[in-house]
């Protein structure tokens, strides 16, 4: 658990608005406390197992990992058999555990957030409006805000087993009116009703009233570090910076660590809210999908196949090998563990761009590429860069977008847009360049059959290159004829678990070695050279040598076409130390990939005392200290030597101090953020059990990042709504004063979007400017937007940006989950089961709600059907009509309404333990189980059932309500 307090310190003191020097190194692990971050991520780990064995067992097949607080992600990961890359996995935890605890920055003082100061009412609505942001923003295929909102409402979810008296009460099992909002949140200690005594000295074991205790009186500490007032005789929640906590009565009741004044308690809160988010994580589940859900936590998401294309008129030959290599991946790898699990299309020309296809249906995708035909022209440059952002905003993080053209871009202005976006999602980005021999049609009507010859202007080729390098794609010049052979990097990238060993980029050039370790994990091991006149000769462990000018040599095959040199290394003999030995007179890059499950995720964060850290989504401030969380992943124990600030475009490195926290995970204190644009490095040890001695390995990241003199933050105060204007303040600060800093800010769907065009940042050297960000009225409930906001100094071209991400909702007035009766079964079972079949017939309705959107079985394995009636009142009714075997007993429906309210029906024909009289109602509420036996008449509608016949009938619903909620990350 984090302690608010302190958080609350870091906002008084405006640690949002200045420079990282403010920030310490402290343990992230104390005493044996539970931090928000494992807690959430036990959780995920845990219901994922869950999700995973139920569909292990549908489908027959044998499920062995056992489920506990010790799962790792790698794990879980290979008991799902699932194909995609550790390192997703971890990542979409890692979204969401951070923005977990940025909740103590960014909404340190709010007694909601944190359920302080009795305000239950308050903080079930952010939880139960989280959740249906979730479940919208999922049902849009918008993972990431639905990461950022459930990380946020799990803070919420979690703080009340710390900060209310509930594991206090005896409690064995979470409080799940938290999650529902038609329970009553009943039994809470009245506004005058004392709660707690004085402590006796440090000694707060018996602090709570006897009374309370008795009368089982829910109640949570109060909290301030502005004032000692509370009400009378109230609890407080304690530690040295709670005011509040000196008044009478003394003490707190917080179990945020082992040193809190409950802390004897804190082990039971932090299972008890390990419990409550898994409770959420299952309601999420049955109201999305298995498979949803799957995408949700990163576990199901291979590659990505991603393509930004133009279609002007001379990029015909383009478009169809785009369509040929595209359809060739999907044809090959349709049912392999390798097939792309989204497909992402944007088209664009001028003065269109868009729209976004974005899919996980390969035959759509082929639909969509296959429709796309080059038509028009126009003047030469086309929309390139805004067609970019399109994808990068659309695609999940780290993936790889291809860029066909052979046009200057027309958006330009957009390129400092473009390098936040990179740097925030840290996608790759390659650009297909390819020569035109005529070129474009003018707009003059006169001159439209008039052509020229003409290439691209070398500044403009620039462009591309340099958001190439930034993301760690590469720029591939070559003809239309030739542009087949290259499009081979595509085959490449879209496979699944692809890692960088390295990469540089050197301009300007020098002759020199270059070496790269290869580890025994990886495998389809690419070299990548591109430049216009690289000479190389790349050397294997053991001394044996292959010149880049020898197609098929002793050490790979290399393919030279156009600026491109890639050479596939052969598979035999790669472990060790390798070493390039290059030369070239214009500048070049060299990048190594390969396949691994080893790899490993960064984020610059902040941290908290008292255990878990926030993450900064910006640029860290140039010149000043900062901290680095570092996760290896695919592997169960690592041992870092060095990670490493290394320049981008030069040899300059700064090291970094590492401190273990896990046998996974780390914390990298930077001396110094460098003035020089820097890729993250990491070398090591991989402590494989099936080998005697370590091995070595290296990873890089291919995305650039760079350092700032300037800082923005921005914190959302509300949720978009579609059509309604909403208001975002943010700030910008530096050391310099008296400084005019241009303001840009850009939404990545085109949303009107209204700001000042540039802050004096005045004698204090800080401003406060506001943006205005209007959703149309027809946006659809779930989408998501993310607005950056960029300032830059006009002078030095010294820029930062912040990111917003948010969810447009509309507002929901159901709040009412499905209803089932079960109104028939029939059951006549003989000994061999084998030999026959039960059925049962249920009534479904969401009486005065949005309509039933869907049923599933989530326990069962017969077939059911659906039919739809009126009933005698007027009511549409809904039939499910389920028959399976006698071997297969148990039966659980899912209903699911129109905005994703839940209700689960459970029925059996196992041997009841209690028996219901022959006039009890089978209408049975969400606590509550009916059972019969024998051959009683339940209801007048019900079928009599045999004397050999024995059942039980049990009722369980989940109900969530949606709402409106969104969650965002401040710098």
């Amino acid at each position: 658990m984090v302690l608010l307090v302190i958080a609350s310190v870091f906002l008084l003191c405006g640690t949002l608005f200045q420079s990282p020097e403010v920030a310490a190194f402290k343990p992230l692990f104390k005493d044996g406390s539970l931090t928000h971050r494992e807690i959430t991520q036990m959780a995920i780990l845990r219901k994922t197992a869950e999700v995973c064995r139920d569909i292990a067992t549908a489908r027959g097949r044998e499920f062995t990992l056992t489920i506990n607080n010790r799962l790792t992600p790698s794990a879980v990961q290979k008991a799902c058999l699932a194909s995609s890359s550790s390192a997703l996995f971890y990542l979409a935890i890692t979204e969401t555990y951070l923005s977990n605890a940025a909740v103590d920055v960014l909404f340190a003082l709010s007694e909601a957030r944190h359920i302080d100061n009795e305000a239950f009412s308050e903080g079930r609505d952010l939880i139960t409006r989280g959740v249906a942001a979730v479940k919208a923003s999922v049902q849009q295929g918008s993972y990431i805000s639905a990461r950022n909102t459930l990380g946020t409402l799990c803070h919420t979810l979690q703080d009340f087993y710390s900060h209310s008296n509930w594991v206090e009460l005896g409690s064995s099992s979470p409080f799940s009116a938290l999650i529902k909002p038609d329970r009553l949140l009943d039994n809470l200690a009245g506004p005058n009703t004392p709660t707690c005594k004085s402590c006796a000295g440090s000694n707060c074991r018996d602090n709570i009233l006897p009374e309370i205790l008795l009368q089982k009186k829910l109640t949570s500490g109060y909290f301030s570090v502005f004032s000692s007032q509370k009400p009378a005789g109230k609890c407080s929640h304690g530690g040295s910076l709670d005011r509040t906590s000196s008044r009478e009565p003394t003490g707190g009741i917080n179990k945020d660590d082992v040193s809190s004044d409950h802390g004897f308690l804190h082990l039971r809160a932090a299972e008890m809210a390990i419990n409550a988010t898994m409770e959420v994580l299952q309601d999420i589940r049955l109201a999305t999908g298995d498979q949803a859900f799957l995408r949700l936590v990163g576990l199901s998401q291979t590659s990505v196949l991603a393509f930004v294309i133009d279609t002007t008129g001379s990029m015909s030959d383009d478009i169809e090998e785009a369509k040929r290599v595209s359809f060739s991946i999907i044809d090959s790898r349709r049912g392999t563990p390798e097939e792309p699990s989204e497909y992402i299309l944007v088209p664009f020309n001028d003065p269109d761009f868009g729209p976004l296809t974005r899919t996980e249906n390969a035959d759509i995708f082929k639909e969509r590429i296959n429709s796309l035909s080059a038509s028009g022209g126009g003047d030469y440059p086309e929309m390139c860069l805004s067609g970019l952002l399109l994808a990068l905003a659309g695609a999940s993080p780290s993936s790889d977008i291809f860029v066909f053209t052979d046009a200057s871009a027309k958006d330009s202005e957009l390129k400092s847009t473009v390098r936040a976006m990179i740097e925030r999602t840290r996608s790759t980005v390659t650009f297909m360049l390819t020569s035109p021999f005529l070129f474009r049609r003018r707009r003059d009507v006169s001159q439209s059959k008039s052509f020229t010859s003409r290439s691209m202007p070398s500044s403009d080729k620039q462009l591309y290159r340099d958001l190439a390098h930034v993301s760690g794609g590469q720029t591939i010049e070559v003809t239309k004829a030739t542009l087949f052979q290259a499009t081979e990097v595509i085959t490449d990238a879209s496979t699944s678990a692809l890692v960088t060993v390295l990469q540089v980029l050197r301009s300007p050039m020098i002759a020199e070695n270059i070496s790269f370790i290869l580890d025994p994990s990886l495998f389809n091991v690419t070299v990548y050279i591109t430049g216009d006149s690289p000479v190389f000769t790349i050397y294997n462990p053991t001394g044996v040598s292959q010149s880049g000018s020898v197609a098929d040599g002793p050490l790979g095959s290399i393919l030279t076409v156009g600026n491109l040199k890639r050479v596939k290394l052969n598979s035999d003999n790669q472990t060790g130390e390798w070493k390039i030995s290059i030369d070239s007179t214009s500048s070049y890059s060299l990048k190594v990939t390969g396949q691994s499950s080893v790899n490993f995720l960064f984020n610059f964060v902040e941290q908290l005392e008292g255990g878990d850290f926030t993450p900064k989504d910006n640029r860290p401030f140039m010149g000043r200290n900062s901290t680095l969380f570092v996760s290896v992943t695919g592997g169960d124990s690592v041992t870092l030597t060095d990670v490493l600030l290394v320049e981008a475009s030069g040899s300059d490195v700064v090291n970094g101090t590492i401190k273990s926290l896990s046998a996974t995970d780390f914390l990298v204190s930077i001396a110094r953020i460098p003035e020089w644009a820097f890729v993250v490095q990491l070398k090591g040890l991989l402590n494989d059990s099936t080998r005697s001695v370590p091995s070595r390995f290296q990873r890089q990241s291919p995305t650039q990042q760079q350092g700032s003199r300037v800082t923005i933050t921005a914190q959302a105060s509300s949720t978009i709504e579609p059509g309604i204007p909403s208001v975002l303040n943010f700030t910008v600060a530096t050391n310099a004063t008296g400084s005019s800093y241009i303001i840009r800010a850009r939404t990545d769907r085109s949303f009107s979007v209204s700001f000042p065009s540039s802050l004096d940042m005045g004698t204090g050297g800080s401003a406060q400017g506001n943006v205005t960000l209007t959703a149309p009225s027809d946006t659809q409930s779930g989408m998501d937007v993310t607005l950056t906001i960029e300032a830059e100094d006009p002078d030095s071209g010294d820029s930062n940006y912040v990111a917003v991400r948010f969810s447009v909702m509309t507002k929901v007035t159901d709040f009412s989950s499905p209803v089932c009766q079960v109104v028939r079964v029939k059951a006549d079972c003989p000994v061999e089961c084998s030999t026959g079949s039960w059925e049962l017939s249920a009534n479904l309705t969401d009486i005065n709600g949005t309509g039933i959107a869907g049923v599933s079985l989530s326990r069962g394995n017969g077939s059911f059907s659906l039919s739809h009636v009126m009933s005698g009142d007027g009511t549409n009714v809904t039939v499910a009509s389920y028959n399976a075997s006698c071997c297969s007993q148990e039966v659980e429906l899912v209903v699911v309404d129109k905005v994703g309210n839940v209700g689960t029906c459970f029925t059996s024909i196992k041997s009841p333990s209690t028996t219901a009289s022959p006039n009890d109602s089978t209408t049975i509420s969400s606590d509550e189980a009916v059972s019969t036996k024998g051959s009683s008449t339940v209801r007048p509608n019900l079928t009599t059932f045999t004397p050999s016949a024995s059942y039980s009938v049990s009722f369980s619903m989940c109900v969530t309500v949606l709402g409106l909620f969104v969650f965002f990350l401040c710098g």
